[in-house]
């Protein structure tokens, strides 16, 4: 039975390592940032009025692209 709050935790230089590699275009990087945050990008999904693959799609599309983007630097 899966716990309804379950989430990994990483440390924050673990996070940043991941941050690097996804900015240098490393898919395995990409997959793994957007495991850590499936649970908030699904809730978040939830309360967009589009077709809900939709939603998680253009979620997940945004976050990688802030990620390429040095908005966050």
């Amino acid at each position: 039975m899966e716990e309804k709050n379950a989430s990994t935790i990483i440390t924050d230089h673990e996070f940043l390592m991941l941050l690097q590699a996804a900015r240098q275009k490393d898919s395995g990087a990409m997959l793994r940032i957007i495991e850590l945050f499936q649970g908030d990008i699904e809730n978040i999904s939830k309360m967009i009025r589009i077709p809900r693959e939709d939603a998680l799609s253009h979620i997940i599309t945004e976050l990688l692209e802030y990620i390429q983007s040095e908005k966050y630097l």
